[in-house]
């Protein structure tokens, strides 16, 4: 395996684990562990965030193109309580 797919590989696995955390926070009822799980989330947030940078700036990882402001304004009138 080349670097470009162990880091494409670590940032799918890590992209699976903050999806996960978001379903055991809300799920816990007790806090030192909600908050601990918090914690680990946040961290690992980070650590993907890096991960990705490290990915485009080697040219292993192309980000979708920006979202027009009419298209950001269609996608928030979708979630707009009216």
């Amino acid at each position: 395996m080349n670097e470009k797919d162990m880091v494409l590989d670590y940032l799918h696995t890590m992209h699976s684990n903050l999806m996960n955390y978001a379903i055991y926070i809300a799920h816990t009822d007790n806090q030192s562990l909600r908050q601990a799980l918090i914690d680990t989330r946040n961290f690992d947030e980070q650590r993907q965030y890096d991960f990705y940078q490290l990915a485009f700036q080697k040219g292993y990882y192309q980000p979708a193109d920006a979202a027009s402001p009419q298209d950001i304004q269609e996608v928030r009138s979708l979630f707009t309580v009216q």
